[in-house]
């Protein structure tokens, strides 16, 4: 069965949905934060990245230095280009650059994880469905967050302000319940990030650093703790054990 656009565009309505809440919680956020209606419009329209969104607003309105803002978003963008990279492996060898371009640009964590579930060879009219459904999403709830912003009361826009941090928890907790090194991770950067904030000299560092230093830290131990995941080192092993087992 050859994928559809039409198959990316039902694909993609549940992401659209989600895009539209959080996306509703930016548009205010950026509003509330004393940025101009236009730029968190833009930002949308031109960066399509939740996450690095929500940083950006946050460090742009603590007054952070360009190169702090840069880095900071660097880092946690970083993680699309191994997702690109995964992704790229179930693209058609004939795909043209610009073409991959395109994907690459909407490839986010919520359009990545359908995709490379799907059984069948992934067609650029299929990407393009699921990419330009999320796409909509995300910008229609950041237009409807700016244009209500000024006519909700301040108690529900600052409500919404959890939005981000309701949504990290809901990705964060499913895995960490089944992986100590998750677990570990989290914990880590939970430490680190505290400390920031109570010791008087950390807590005069920038909160662009004090999110890459965290980020850089959690993961540098997990990695020389655990530099094989122990579910994939199982599986390995079962494997082993299994070809052992056909050999005699």
């Amino acid at each position: 069965m050859r994928l559809r656009f039409k198959d990316g565009f039902k694909d993609g309505i549940p992401i659209a949905l989600g895009y539209i809440s959080v996306a509703v919680a930016f548009g205010i956020l950026a509003a509330d934060n004393g940025l101009p209606l236009w730029s968190p419009l833009l930002m949308s329209f031109a960066v399509f990245t939740g996450t690095g969104q929500f940083a950006g607003v946050h460090l742009i309105s603590s007054h952070a230095g360009l190169a702090e803002v840069a880095f900071s978003l660097l880092v946690i963008n970083i993680r699309s280009i191994l997702m690109s990279v995964s992704l790229a492996q179930k693209l058609p060898k004939e795909m043209s650059v610009p073409r991959r371009m395109a994907v690459a640009f909407g490839n986010t964590d919520e359009v990545f994880g359908v995709c490379i579930q799907k059984r069948e060879p992934l067609t650029f009219s299929y990407l393009i469905g699921i990419i330009l459904i999320s796409y909509l999403g995300w910008n229609f709830g950041t237009a409807l967050g700016v244009l209500s912003s000024a006519a909700l009361p301040l108690p529900i826009r600052s409500a919404m302000g959890i939005a981000l941090y309701a949504m990290f928890i809901a990705i964060i907790l499913p895995p960490v319940s089944e992986s100590r090194p998750l677990a570990i991770v989290v914990a880590i950067s939970g430490l680190v990030s505290v400390l920031f904030r109570v010791v008087p000299f950390l807590a005069t560092i920038g909160s662009g650093w004090k999110i890459t230093i965290c980020g850089i830290l959690a993961a540098g131990v997990c990695a020389v703790l655990f530099p094989e995941m122990p579910e994939k080192r199982e599986e390995g092993e079962k494997n082993d054990v299994n070809m052992k087992e056909d050999a005699t």
